[in-house]
């Protein structure tokens, strides 16, 4: 599992900012090498990041539209393109059109036969301002935040603190567990998304020196600008105790409100059960796949918690919930939610 490439999906309506939190998240990736899938070539000047050696490798479908190739075969065929070993991407990134339909871009990934790829997370971006009559006007768009794993509210600095307090919620309310995150000018961490690649000797990204890349940027230095985020928490979690795989399952399926991913092994008090089971969470969607133990690694379990607005001393109270201390173990009829979350 950690070896997959994770596929983000950044969806969101026309103008709500998709485009540049993308070039901010190559801007600002800490050598991390991105795959790009998009849609509308107008916006982001491919030749350029080519040259600068920011994006590694970009593609799109013949129609110009990936959420119109309902032909999962010929998605898989980008994907093997970008995920082949020798690209060496560390994560590839799909920027949805702004009439997309997130629902079949993520049965796109689920369903995809290529194993080197996992589902990285539906992203659904949030114009601050236009985003009340933006939805009055489409309703539809109501329904694609209910399928986003994280909210980003794009543009906080372009309305009133009271305004932005009251969306937020109206969309927490909407979108729960998942997290809302709020910014300007598309700046999201790229911790929250994906991870840093660990190398030898990391890729340092070279300066983008071209106007169209740089054009939405020029103007957040202006001090009459407000520099409105949030910030992602990462906590970990470890321990040398085997887990109950029915508490770990009811964290999984009842998140504490801000997490966005979790990852790690864990080893379950389950009777006859030795085996190492990764973990691999993103929003709604959880999967475990059971492997066997270094010669010498301690049986136990380990977890990393990412959120944005995660209470993180909750969160870690609940894991700590989840650890089996007494000495008989489980019932192997405890592993049915763990089983149903392991690909067949």
């Amino acid at each position: 599992m950690a070896d997959r490439i994770p596929v983000v999906l950044v969806a969101g309506f026309l103008g709500s900012g998709k485009t540049t939190l993308l070039n901010h998240l190559l801007r600002n990736n800490r050598g991390t090498r991105i795959g790009v899938v998009v849609n509308d070539f107008g916006a982001i000047n491919i030749d350029s990041m080519l040259v600068a050696g920011q994006v590694d490798a970009m593609v799109s479908l013949g129609n110009g539209c990936v959420c119109c190739a309902v032909d999962v075969t010929e998605l898989d065929a980008l994907f093997t393109r970008l995920a082949q070993p020798r690209a060496e991407i560390d994560v590839i990134v799909v920027e949805a059109s702004g009439l997309a339909e997130p629902r079949n871009l993520i049965r796109m990934v689920v369903g995809s036969d290529n194993p080197r790829i996992r589902y990285g997370g539906l992203v659904e971006v949030v114009d601050a301002e236009q985003f009340p009559e933006s939805s009055a006007r489409h309703p539809e768009l109501i329904t694609h935040l209910r399928l986003a794993d994280l909210v980003v509210v794009n543009k906080a600095d372009r309305v009133s603190p009271q305004q932005l307090s009251r969306l937020r919620a109206d969309v927490a309310a909407l979108v729960a567990p998942a997290p809302v995150y709020g910014t300007t000018h598309g700046r999201i961490d790229p911790g929250l998304l994906f991870d840093e690649p660990l190398r030898e000797t990391p890729r340092v990204a070279e300066q983008l020196s071209f106007d169209e890349l740089l054009a939405d940027h020029d103007h957040d230095d202006h001090s009459g600008h407000r520099h409105l985020h949030d910030d992602y928490t990462s906590v970990s979690f470890t321990s040398g105790r085997e887990l109950d795989p029915r508490k770990l399952i009811g964290f999984l399926e009842d998140p504490p409100p801000g997490l966005f991913r979790a990852k790690g092994f864990a080893a379950f008090g389950v009777a006859g059960e030795r085996r190492k089971f990764v973990l691999h969470m993103v929003g709604r969607h959880i999967v475990f796949e059971p492997g066997s133990w270094s010669r010498g690694e301690p049986r136990g379990a380990r977890l990393v918690l990412i959120g944005a607005g995660l209470h993180t001393d909750a969160a870690l109270a609940r894991l700590r919930d989840t650890v089996h201390d007494a000495e008989v173990p489980l019932d192997p009829q405890s592993m049915l939610g763990v089983w149903r979350y392991t690909p067949h």
